[in-house]
This record gives C-alpha cells, sequence and structure tokens, in this order.
C-alpha cells in the first residue's frame, strides 16, 4: 500500500499568511494518509499564451508537481469576495494546452481561513466553479474558518477542539475519496 500523494496549493504569499498556517495544520490532520507537498505558485509569471510554446521553467515545476500528485488541496483567503489573483494565475497555466490539462480528473479538497464571520465562502464557491469547468472532481464537503488569533499554536497544531474535529472530518472526507478514486495509492 502506498501513501497518497498530495499537492497542497496554499493561496497567499504573505510569509505570516493564516491559510498557510491552516494548510500546515490540515497536513498534520492527514497524518500518514498522505505525502503532502506544499507547491509554490508565487513565482509563476502572469498567464500568457505568447509563452505557452516556451513555457518558463516555473510553470513546468509547477505542472509536473501537480500531474504527480493524486489529489490537491487548496487553502486560499478571499481578495474582494473571489479568489487571489495568484491563486487564479496558477489555475490558468495548470489549465494550458487543454489537452494537457493538470486540473481534469484531479480531487480537489478546498478550504481558507480569514478573520471574517463567513471565512472564504465566497472564494471556494468561486473557486469551485472554476474547477467544476476545468474538470476537476471537488467533493462536496465545505470547510469556512473564521480565524481567530490562537486558532493555531506555533507547532500548527489546532488549538479548539470542535474546529479540530470539524476539519479532521473534513481532511478524512477527503482523502477517502482520493483514495477510492486512486486506489493505486492507497
Amino acid at each position: 500500500m502506498s501513501t497518497l500523494k498530495l499537492a497542497v496549493i496554499v493561496g497567499s504569499a504573505r510569509r505570516e499568511s493564516i491559510n498557510r498556517r491552516l494548510a500546515q495544520a490540515l497536513i498534520g490532520l492527514a497524518g500518514t494518509r498522505a505525502a503532502a507537498d506544499i507547491i509554490r505558485i508565487d513565482d509563476l509569471p502572469l498567464f500568457n499564451q505568447d509563452l505557452e510554446a516556451e513555457r518558463p521553467a516555473a510553470v513546468e515545476r509547477f505542472a509536473q508537481a501537480m500531474r504527480s500528485a493524486d489529489a490537491v488541496l487548496i487553502v486560499t483567503p478571499e481578495h474582494n469576495r473571489s479568489i487571489p489573483a495568484l491563486l487564479k494565475n496558477a489555475i490558468d497555466w495548470g489549465s494550458r494546452p487543454k489537452a494537457h490539462s493538470v486540473w481534469a480528473g484531479k480531487v480537489v479538497a478546498i478550504t481558507g481561513a480569514s478573520p471574517g464571520a463567513i471565512g472564504t465562502a465566497l472564494a471556494q464557491q468561486h473557486l469551485r466553479q472554476i474547477l467544476g469547468t476545468l474538470g476537476s472532481v471537488v467533493p462536496g464537503g465545505e470547510s469556512y474558518i473564521s480565524f481567530k488569533p490562537d486558532l493555531i499554536d506555533a507547532n500548527d497544531h489546532i488549538n479548539d477542539e470542535g474546529s479540530r474535529v470539524r476539519l479532521q472530518a473534513f481532511v478524512d472526507g477527503f482523502l477517502d475519496l482520493a483514495e477510492r478514486l486512486h486506489p493505486a495509492s492507497a
């Protein structure tokens, strides 16, 4: 039995991003069920079809990391009631050329945190729409996190028991689906 290969994308480039901290905590909740790698997206050039013929090295690195993953976890903030430009740029690069899209058939879980009361609900809804159009399999489980300063400790563990139980169920449901769709990895 091999371990599920999980690509984790954080939709924020901030060093102190609460979504990066949440991603680390979720990786911890996955335990030994998944080998997770946070995939860098902040070095991708702005998408430009003129660059498709000779794709930049950063784009090739990103695409290869995504192709080799069995599943993807996206942890993103919400910018102006939508997804950050950084994340949209990575999605666009991964979708091209269409015949080689890294998103088609990929199991993708979406979550995110913000200090606001509804977490990143609208960004997640928009992201589901985009990924669905690209042929990704997006499970129905939802996870909106209203981030509080003490939610995650310095060791990337979730302090609040209720949040930990809810997020563990979210991670487990996502990994269950990914393992069913990629039985060779499970």
